[in-house]
């Protein structure tokens, strides 16, 4: 007679059809990314780990729980927006759970957003960004795929993951823009300027069919075997061209999100128009990028203050 043996410890120790169903209602319901929700199954697996430790009935749990939970995660020396990801996550699980009657008290209603401090971006400047555009070697056999990548990255301020998710048909290349699908399953228009647009047709043109072979991939960057780009592989590009452009500092694809904000509103572009072009639900996510240039600061204090 075989016996069963007990759950690992790193099994997920969350109820699989209750967490099935939330992380479906986010999938479905709320229209949420594939590495937004497993961000969201990884802490409550934590979450569930600690409860089960604690020997608490979810039915019956409380704020005492969910605070004991939170002080674990502080004894781990884990930072504060990692922690406050955790706590916006059990929010939106217990708002769940309230909602299809799996607990009896309305926690999530008393659990306070958690404000932190927005960190200023790391960016790169106008010399850096020429820099890395330019690192790709063009007798590399990828060299036109890279090359219209890190153009489109710079371009249009993209997240990798619209890159890599980004179609053939998404992007017009006579009109200059792509339709980007954002977070939430949410559709923005993206200029692009005449740099991308030529990277990107000469790739689209000369390599990308090669690639591709008899593959039906509709994705418009693929990898040397005709596959779909993925997230890591960008990210290993993204920072092979960096050093190679000798940029010290740790670049990601999201330096170049940065930057591209960064460098829009230093040019004196409007903040809601980059509040669109980068998808921001909301404009305050979108000021963080307006206390980076204090060399801009400087100039418009002195061309428009009256006592200079």
């Amino acid at each position: 007679m075989l016996v069963k043996s007990p759950p690992s410890k790193n099994e997920t120790k969350i109820p699989p059809p209750l967490l099935k169903r939330f992380l479906d209602y986010l999938f479905i319901e709320c229209g949420l990314s594939g590495a937004t929700i497993t961000a969201y199954q990884r802490d409550l697996t934590e979450f569930w780990d600690d409860l089960i430790e604690l020997d608490v009935d979810l039915v019956n749990i409380s704020m005492e729980d969910i605070q004991k939970h939170l002080k674990r995660l502080h004894e781990r020396n884990l930072s504060s927006s990692t922690i406050a990801r955790h706590l916006a996550s059990i929010k939106v699980f217990l708002r769940y759970l309230y909602a299809e009657r799996s607990i009896r008290r309305d926690l999530a209603s008393l659990i306070e957003s958690v404000r932190k401090w927005r960190n200023v971006p790391r960016t790169l400047n106008v010399d850096q960004v020429e820099a890395l555009l330019h690192a790709p070697d063009p007798s590399h056999e990828l060299y036109l795929r890279d090359k219209a990548l890190l153009e489109l990255l710079y371009a249009s301020g993209m997240r990798v993951t619209e890159t890599v998710d980004l179609r053939v048909e998404q992007i017009n290349l006579k009109l200059g823009y792509v339709r980007c699908m954002g977070k939430g399953r949410k559709e923005r228009i993206i200029p692009i300027g005449r740099f991308a647009i030529e990277a990107i047709t000469e790739y689209n043109e000369d390599l990308r069919p090669q690639l591709v072979g008899e593959r039906r991939t509709t994705n418009l960057f693929v990898s040397r075997t005709g596959r779909a780009l993925d997230r890591s592989a960008v990210w290993r590009l993204v920072r092979k061209y960096a050093q190679a452009a000798s940029i010290t500092a740790k670049v990601s694809p999201h330096t170049l999100r940065h930057s591209f904000a960064t460098h829009l509103l230093s040019g004196g572009a409007d903040l809601r128009i980059v509040q669109e072009l980068l998808g921001h639900a909301d404009v305050t996510t979108t000021q963080v990028y307006t206390h980076v240039d204090k060399d801009r600061l400087i100039e418009v204090h002195r061309k428009f203050h009256p006592r200079q």
